[in-house]
């Protein structure tokens, strides 16, 4: 067979087919919902046949003594008709019911056809009981049989080769109809789990993306809210000495306030209705340090560049240089907020390239206040600071420097990890 025979599917089923289908389907669903209809209809209909085949002497046709009274052929036939009312919900029990009857239907040699009416029976207990239960109910169907072939045994076929015939019937189609069954459930069963999981998977990645544009959000409203706060501050101390500095400080914090709320529309924008009409302007890089060391300079903060090592052919991943962009930004946003301001306050920011790995040391020469920067390095910022690192198998470690001051370090590896 070819590939293309492969990918054409099943082929389409016949209308005749189709039709069949529904109707079967369609007697399935209101047998469930009303199964006494069916249960009451088919046993009628048993009963009818069986009556029918007294009152006519058709039983006669196939007995092996004719002349057994017509009364107890009469009760024999409706006993293996009625209790078919109740095949489903006790099957073993309507068998174990009809076992005395069939012992005396071979013992008379009346052999009434509706004795077959027991492997109907048989047919429910295969197709709802355990396969143990199926034998048993083989041996006490076997046990009239086996003892007809010793009372009459010149008539021992007419008497066992129907019985074994429909016996091997119902069983394979019993075991059939459940083997399906099975497999249908257990199609049912993993498209439920399928569905769960599927909407488990959809929960956790919205759980992601709440949790990265929260982080994405921390880092560019703390950090323009910092250097506004910082331009503010100098612009209020220059306004009664120095008019035109002031005014620059103004300016500085409209240009800044600008920038973050065209971050913020560029984030939140794929949050709308209308992904499609957001602004998809790319995600900072290392290129974007120098503007970014550019505000935090204005906002009053000297801070040096050092770029050591060689940078490698290919630069990093997007994913990394955005990591190692946010991570200098947090780390002098932390510096403008929690470091006391003084004269003599500067940072700087080393990103050394090494082989298979970017580094990034931030310090400062402020003296860290204990209510604001913990010594193990565990506040929301640095916290954020680490899940960023951890996406890309990075270590970040921040805390007092050997100096007075604090540092963050954050080593990145260039290349993923192999699983």
């Amino acid at each position: 067979m070819t590939d293309d025979a492969t990918d054409q599917g099943p082929a389409p089923a016949t209308p005749l087919t189709g039709h069949l289908q529904r109707l079967f389907q369609r007697i399935r669903a209101f047998d469930r919902r009303r199964p006494a209809v069916w249960n009451g209809t088919l046993t009628t209909c048993w009963v009818l046949f069986a009556v029918l085949d007294v009152s006519t002497g058709g039983w006669r046709t196939v007995a092996v003594d004719r002349h057994v009274a017509e009364p107890l052929v009469f009760t024999m036939s409706v006993a293996f008709s009625a209790p078919l009312l109740w095949r489903r919900t006790h099957p073993l029990l309507v068998l174990a019911f009809m076992a005395p009857f069939s012992l005396v239907n071979v013992w008379t040699g009346a052999a009434v056809q509706a004795s077959l009416l027991q492997e109907i029976v048989v047919f429910n207990i295969a197709v709802r009981l355990p396969m143990r239960t199926l034998a048993w109910s083989g041996a006490l169907l076997a046990t009239p049989l086996a003892i007809a072939s010793v009372r009459f045994p010149d008539d021992g076929d007419q008497l066992l080769l129907p019985h074994v015939w429909v016996f091997a019937v119902a069983v394979l189609a019993g075991i059939l109809v459940r083997t399906r069954k099975e497999y249908t459930e257990a199609l049912v069963d993993r498209a439920d789990r399928l569905e769960r999981e599927r909407d488990q998977q959809a929960r956790l990645a919205a759980a992601a993306e709440r949790t990265r544009i929260a982080r994405e959000m921390h880092d560019i409203i703390g950090h323009n809210l910092s250097v506004i706060t910082g331009l503010a501050d100098g612009g209020s101390y220059a306004a009664a000495r120095s008019p035109e500095r002031a005014v620059q400080a103004l300016e500085a914090i409209g240009t800044t306030s600008r920038q973050a709320l065209a971050e913020l529309r560029r984030l939140l924008g794929v949050l709308r209705d209308q992904p499609e009409n957001a602004d998809r302007t790319p995600q900072p890089t290392l290129d974007d340090i120098d503007a970014l060391l550019e505000g935090v300079r204005r906002a009053g903060l000297p801070v040096l560049l050092r770029v050591q090592g060689t940078p490698p052919t290919h630069p990093p991943t997007p994913g990394r240089q955005l990591t190692a962009y946010r991570v200098v930004q947090e780390s002098l946003t932390n510096t403008l907020k929690h470091a006391p301001t003084s004269p003599s306050l500067t940072a700087e920011v080393t990103l050394t390239y090494r082989p298979g790995a970017l580094e990034a040391l931030i310090t400062d020469n402020g003296t860290p206040r204990p209510a604001e920067r913990t010594p193990d390095g565990t506040g929301q910022g640095i916290t954020g600071m680490r899940a960023r690192a951890s996406l890309y198998d990075g270590t970040l470690e921040a805390g007092p420097s050997t100096e007075p001051g604090w540092q963050v370090r954050l080593r990145l590896p260039l290349e993923d990890t192999p699983s």
